[in-house]
């Protein structure tokens, strides 16, 4: 795409966001890696649903200012955002919001570990929760620095949730992947508890998304007990993920696996 078709991608997946109530007012942020020193990102105070190409911002790999139209400068969580790129080369996409669900698990401390469906086992594995930070200080990626290695996601403590991947809206659909497994978590403890999927229906699961070479960071790929010859772990305590070669659309590979698995379950 055209730097300008990018741009109106920004402004597409920022409405999406906006729609879906996963930002009120002015919050959230997004970005999009043009290349190792340019990348395009969405302005301060300003709202996500109501943004033009104009609006988008262009910064260097410090956050500087490469250009921005009068009025407008970078959001003032780019730092985040520089984090991620810096520390995981394979993402060329950040995105970062409240959804209403996930954020409510941020604010409670809990991270969303509980193994309920296999989409969520294998596009995610589990998601933690990054210590809080000062909003716009380097407090938030020093927090979510030791998670980038391992996860494609992450809560932030009483903040919201921050989702990155190897494209814009892979990304986009990793925050939506997040708030769909907060909100069926939260519901299912409503009606007396969730029943999750045991640890054999996990480990088949894992053993698919490795298969099938899925990009991104998993716990599937790299943790502490599978190099020890042992099951690995579904726990953001405990387990890490590295990065497969795939190079299949996530969500159109996801529905492929999980279609083959719930058939295999039966």
């Amino acid at each position: 795409m055209t730097e300008y078709e990018i741009k109106k991608q920004i402004c597409d997946i920022g409405k999406r966001i906006y729609d879906r109530g996963m930002v009120a007012s002015n919050d959230g942020n997004i970005s999009v890696k043009l290349n190792d020193n340019e990348f395009l990102c969405t302005p301060t105070g300003v709202s996500k649903g109501f943004m033009t190409p104009e609006y988008i911002c262009k910064v260097d790999a410090e956050g500087k200012v490469l250009q921005a139209y009068e009025g407008f400068k970078p959001s003032s969580e780019i730092k985040m955002h520089m984090r991620v790129y810096k520390e995981r080369p394979d993402v060329n996409s950040v995105v970062h919001a409240h959804p209403l669900y996930a954020t409510s698990f941020a604010i409670a401390g809990i991270p969303l570990t509980e193994p309920i469906m296999p989409e969520a086992v294998i596009a995610l594995g589990c998601v933690p929760i990054a210590e809080y930070g000062t909003p716009s200080t380097e407090e938030i990626p020093n927090a979510v620095s030791k998670y980038l290695p391992y996860y494609d996601a992450v809560l932030l403590e009483n903040h919201g949730a921050l989702a990155f991947s190897d494209s814009l809206l892979n990304a986009y659909h990793k925050m939506e992947s997040v708030e769909f497994y907060a909100r069926l978590l939260y519901q299912s403890k409503m009606l007396g508890g969730p029943k999750p999927l045991s640890d054999a229906q996990v480990q088949r699961l894992y053993e698919i998304r490795r298969q099938f070479g899925l990009k991104g960071k998993h716990p599937a790929d790299l943790c502490p007990n599978k190099k020890a010859g042992l099951p690995s772990c579904h726990s953001c305590t405990s387990c890490g993920g590295s990065c497969g070669t795939g190079s299949t659309d996530d969500a159109a590979l996801i529905a492929e696996i999980t279609k083959k698995v719930l058939e295999s379950l039966k």
